[in-house]
């Protein structure tokens, strides 16, 4: 998901260990982030990985939280300004100038439409006693 409004690039789990990444390969970020539903989320820290986007390559720090998401991640304006790109939630694209030309990441309506659903039935569901659950 790429969120336009958001300061931080956030990685959930799934992500986290499709990488197979560890818990010791994060750095320590003490900045607790707000949820979508207004709550406290305590990160379990940040990593700084290398992303391609189409032909470019840019590095982005991701706060890793160990919370229910729809989404893998979430890209915001660190990202967006490292790449020098515009999105456009209406379109579900996003465009970024690259050796002359302006290349295009494409999403999907359905899909996007099928994690906003994912996420509100989600909503419902009473949190866990064991890790607490939050939409970010």
């Amino acid at each position: 998901m790429v969120d336009q409004g958001s300061g931080a690039d956030v990685m959930y789990p799934d992500l986290f260990k499709g990488l197979n990444l560890k818990l010791e390969d994060l750095t320590a970020y003490d900045s607790p982030l707000i949820s979508f539903k207004g709550k406290a989320v305590i990160p379990k820290g940040q990593i700084h990985l290398l992303v391609q986007s189409g032909p470019e390559t840019v590095y982005v720090d991701f706060i890793m939280v160990d919370a229910y998401s729809p989404y893998t991640a979430i890209v915001a304006r660190p990202w967006l300004h490292a790449l020098g790109a515009i999105s456009s939630t209406l379109h579900v694209k996003v465009k970024f100038p690259s050796g002359g030309l302006i290349e295009e990441i494409l999403g999907s309506q359905i899909v996007a439409r099928q994690c906003i659903s994912v996420a509100i039935l989600h909503q419902g569901e009473p949190e866990s006693s064991a890790s607490a659950t939050v939409d970010l």
